[in-house]
């Protein structure tokens, strides 16, 4: 007889998780291109601009 009263049992974890598909792997997947000094500009604005204006916040 078990000490682990029936209710208390959790049934998700009675079987090994089964496993990954093939299908999920990605093997050679193409790497990001850098930014360009262009972007990369834009985003030191955006985020200065960003950080400088108070954070509104939804009532």
């Amino acid at each position: 007889m078990s000490s682990t009263p029936q209710h208390d049992v959790d049934h998700a974890l009675a079987y090994p998780e089964p496993p990954a598909s093939p299908l999920w792997h990605r093997h050679g997947a193409p790497k990001p291109r850098p930014l360009t000094p262009d972007q990369q500009q834009r985003n030191r604005e955006v985020l200065a601009l960003a950080q400088r204006k108070p954070r509104t916040t939804a009532a």
